[in-house]
């Protein structure tokens, strides 16, 4: 199942990162599917072990599949091996469903209206 349009087109995965005193924000776009995972592992690995607090701003998330979903936890183990908090902020409604219906949302406390933060 995929968290997204169906057959609609969308740009593949892009990235900025942004820190903001002790927090790095990674503000995502597009697909995260099994074909762009790769990337948001490459660039968000290292920060695991440079921050105390990493935060993926999923807000303009189109669509995300299993490999993408496995993908977020994976850094989400990296995370606490490391030391360093990951926060998930701004899911839309398709993508909170897809933790959801896999049981891994109540892996995840939420943080206010529109964020979930890994314990």
């Amino acid at each position: 199942m995929s968290a997204g349009p169906a057959g609609a087109s969308v740009p593949l995965l892009s990235l900025r990162v942004e820190v903001e005193e002790d927090v790095t924000l990674v503000y995502c776009s597009g697909k995260l599917t099994a074909a762009q995972t790769g990337l948001l592992r490459d660039e968000v690995k290292p920060l695991l072990v440079r921050s105390k607090k990493v935060v993926l701003d999923l807000a303009e998330i189109t669509q995300m599949d299993s490999m993408g979903l496995g993908t977020i936890l994976a850094l989400y183990v990296s995370a606490k091996s490391a030391g360093c908090q990951l926060q998930l902020m701004h899911l839309s409604e398709r993508v909170r469903e897809l933790f959801r219906i896999t049981n891994l949302l109540s892996h995840f406390d939420e943080y206010g209206d529109h964020i979930i933060r890994t314990p």
